[in-house]
């Protein structure tokens, strides 16, 4: 970059992508980049864009992306070798992740008594910058997955550095009960995402999905937004539980369904919070305009700290949810294939042959994003509309050789337990029938 004319800061040693995020807004920087494996496996590094100025720290979107790519083939025709270069290069000192940190740790507000807590980095690079946060924000020092904590780029104790793979957290929770903690704490490794762990009355530990953290995410920004003057958007991508939508819709927020991607989400006017289910949450918009699994970190903790004084648990609050709200629950289908050209003909085949039911429930309409659709751009999505509150989105995975099938179900019906229940019931009927249609 310097070679080519540009101004180049490099930050000063392996941080995590929020900072990267933060660091373009803070240093009123024209571009940012970073070259990370993310949650993906090793092997498959991926290379992330942001835009400064007008873009407020977004990640690129069309056609910036387009161009990009159209350099990238270029350039792969030429001898890198003769590329210029020039040691004319900057690296930022600590300053700019030292302010990173105190504005995270601001989210926290006045801490006392905070819940005891299992860390893990994945492998990646967020322990160093989650350390000094936690402990600005008062929450202390937690118990960390050894085995984890320190940056390696073969990922060694996991398949997939996913906290959404199943077995990933199992080092976390196996600490997490040695230590007698309250709740698992995990980032993927750039830090970007945030996965949630807690224990039950049966001795058992359960992931929270993406779903849950972003609808009791949702609910504090919501609280927050009307302590404030009761202004501001929430925005989350289509694929997300429609949860967010109600939350608003009982605030007087506005509400913005997204395409998949932060790029989007974090584009959205008046923005107070938003998430996506894949473990991806914006809480601190006039920070990071992208996920950041460090501030979403804390402000998950300062909730668990909240309900710990008030002599509750995160399952009373999701209740309380149920109850206030209406029960929402999701599942999702990840079909992995080592063919491509599988991923179109299964699309394919769900679009000329469309099902009149899914299991025993009717499908009454079905969404074709392929020529746009409602407002968006043209997308390789599916959504199909179900008889009472279901849904049910098809898409190819924007990152990885899969297939993925988002299930949401609602149910307003009688008390919180058995709301849970009959979404639960519907869930579970539309997971086993989906399965059964892509076999």
């Amino acid at each position: 970059m310097a070679g080519a004319g540009v101004r180049a800061i490099l930050l000063p040693r392996l941080l995590p992508t929020p900072v990267l995020a933060f660091a373009v807004r803070e240093l009123k920087t024209s571009a940012g980049v970073m070259v990370t494996a993310s949650h993906n496996p090793a092997a498959d590094n991926g290379y992330k864009v942001y835009l400064g100025d007008y873009d407020h720290g977004s990640q690129i979107v069309p056609p910036v992306d387009g161009e990009i790519a159209a350099e990238i083939v270029a350039a792969a025709a030429r001898d890198i070798r003769d590329l210029p270069r020039s040691t004319a290069y900057e690296t930022a000192d600590d300053t700019v992740l030292d302010e990173y940190i105190r504005r995270t740790a601001e989210l926290a507000g006045d801490i006392s008594n905070p819940p005891v807590f299992v860390y893990t980095a994945m492998h990646g690079v967020g322990w160093e910058t989650a350390k000094r946060v936690f402990a600005d924000a008062g929450f202390g020092e937690p118990v960390v997955v050894a085995e984890q904590i320190e940056p390696d780029a073969t990922f060694p104790t996991v398949a997939f550095p996913n906290p959404e793979e199943p077995g990933a957290l199992d080092l976390a929770i196996a600490t997490a009960v040695k230590a007698g903690a309250d709740l698992v704490v995990a980032n993927d490794p750039d830090a970007d995402r945030l996965a949630i762990a807690i224990p039950e009355a049966d001795g058992s530990w359960r992931r929270l999905s993406g779903n849950e953290i972003g609808a009791l995410l949702g609910w504090a920004a919501a609280d927050k937004a009307q302590a404030a003057g009761g202004d501001g958007t929430l925005a989350a991508s289509i694929v997300s539980s429609p949860a967010l939508e109600e939350i608003a819709r009982k605030y007087a927020l506005d509400y913005v369904d997204t395409l998949t991607g932060f790029k989007w989400i974090s584009r959205a006017g008046g923005l107070v919070y938003g998430y996506e289910e894949a473990l991806g949450y914006l809480v601190d918009p006039e920070k990071v305009r992208d996920k950041d699994g460090i501030s979403a970190a804390v402000e998950f903790l300062r909730i668990v700290t909240a309900l710990k004084a008030a002599g509750t648990s995160i399952q009373d609050h999701q209740r309380a949810f149920d109850d206030k709200f209406g029960a929402y629950a999701s599942s999702q289908i990840s079909i992995r294939v080592s063919d491509l050209s599988d991923i179109p003909r299964i699309m394919d085949t769900l679009r000329n042959d469309r099902p009149r039911a899914i299991g025993s429930i009717d499908v009454l309409s079905v969404d074709d994003f392929t020529a746009g659709f409602g407002g968006f751009p043209p997308s390789d999505i599916l959504r199909f509309h179900l008889d009472g509150k279901g849904r049910i989105i098809v898409r190819p995975s924007g990152t990885e050789p899969k297939l993925k099938v988002y299930i949401d179900a609602s149910s307003t019906n009688g008390d919180a337990a058995n709301r849970r229940a009959e979404a639960d019931a519907t869930v579970a009927e539309l997971d086993r029938a989906m399965r059964a249609l892509l076999a």
